[in-house]
């Protein structure tokens, strides 16, 4: 459940302005504040089954804006890729300092891993 809300969440974030105002607010309180559908019936002035509708709506759009473009798995990649890095660029560190003390190798690593983390 709880990552089927994060994935409602990041793809809320990325393909949210292409809801109407109405499926926006009412995704909103469903996911991101966590309402149940009664009290946001009871909030936005419209039935618990209205509601329900809107939410499943919103979900399937931004749903099919996923599986035609695809930006969040992209991101999602990428934040694995840079945080690999990150890795990979600790583990040049840690060798540089033990065996070859580079101060320029050192600086390039530190630039690199800095931009890897900035990324993640």
């Amino acid at each position: 459940m709880k990552d089927d809300a994060f994935r409602m969440c990041m793809l809320y974030d990325f393909y949210g302005p292409v809801l109407t105002e109405r499926q926006q607010e009412v995704f909103d309180l469903y996911y991101n504040e966590d309402l149940s559908l009664t009290e946001i019936s009871e909030h936005a002035n419209i039935t618990r089954q209205g509601v329900r509708d809107a939410v499943v709506k919103a979900t399937n759009i931004l749903s099919d804006m996923e599986e035609k473009l695809g930006l969040v798995e992209k991101f999602l990649q990428a934040t694995r890729d840079f945080d690999r890095i990150a890795e990979d660029v600790d583990a040049l560190l840690e060798l540089n300092r033990k065996r070859y003390r580079s101060t320029e190798f050192d600086l390039k690593l530190t630039e690199i891993l800095a931009l890897a983390r900035q990324n993640t």
